[in-house]
């Protein structure tokens, strides 16, 4: 037996059905990514400020190799942040100044 075919108005609310389920979704998407946002933002807020300065040691938690400016980008995975006076006395013990951010230059140190 053949169904008559849906009228142009069951069509429309069919559509309008399947575009409120669409509007969900990207709601929900809205909603996620918001979240996601702001528990970047959290993140970034929590984030202890960068270190003044740095020193990398060396292999194996060996003996240290350079001193960096705390924002320096080659210092190594290796470094860890350091006081002004920890950096001077490394410098002053014959640990390398890094090339790049030249902390030594920076404390007042020339070598």
């Amino acid at each position: 037996m053949n169904d008559p075919a849906p009228s142009r108005l069951d069509q429309l609310r069919f559509l309008e059905r399947v575009q409120e389920r669409d509007l969900e979704r990207t709601r929900q998407w809205i909603a996620a990514e918001e979240q996601r946002q702001a528990e970047r933002e959290r993140g970034q807020q929590r984030k202890p400020p960068a270190p003044d300065w740095t020193i990398e040691q060396g292999l194996n938690g060996g003996h240290p190799v350079y001193v960096h400016a705390g924002d320096c980008h080659m210092a190594g995975k290796r470094s860890r942040g350091v006081t002004r006076e920890q950096a001077m006395q490394a410098l002053a013990e014959g640990v390398d100044a890094c090339t790049h951010c030249r902390p030594d230059t920076e404390l007042g140190i020339e070598g």
